[in-house]
């Protein structure tokens, strides 16, 4: 059994930065491969980023080059820093592991002027 419990959205301007955490029940989350999806209003859940257990990244092409996830496997914790958002990056940010098994309840991210 994994829980994860995000944290850190909330309301910026554009061309601001956020800093996502998403902390990780368990003592097997050094193995885990982690992700963050976002669900904007009206779309459908997206995914952002992922990070293998070795630390390998990859990133959606809407935010390659402004988003950086990292882990800390000491703190059972995955990051996610957002520079530079935008509008469209509005939207309820996920993490997520197992090949989608386990979701967190989500943090609220809000880019507005």
């Amino acid at each position: 059994q994994v829980q994860l419990v995000e944290s850190g959205g909330g309301l910026v301007q554009p061309g601001g930065s956020l800093r996502l955490s998403c902390a990780a029940s368990g003592s097997i989350f050094g193995i885990l491969a982690m992700d963050w999806y976002r669900q904007a209003p009206g779309k459908q859940r997206e995914w952002v980023a992922g990070i293998s257990r070795a630390g390998s990244t990859n990133y959606a092409d809407s935010v390659r080059g402004r988003f950086t996830i990292s882990r800390e496997n000491a703190v059972d914790t995955v990051f996610l820093q957002m520079n530079r958002l935008k509008f469209e990056d509005t939207a309820v940010y996920y993490c997520s592991t197992l090949n989608g098994e386990y979701w967190g309840q989500g943090t609220q991210v809000i880019v507005s002027s």
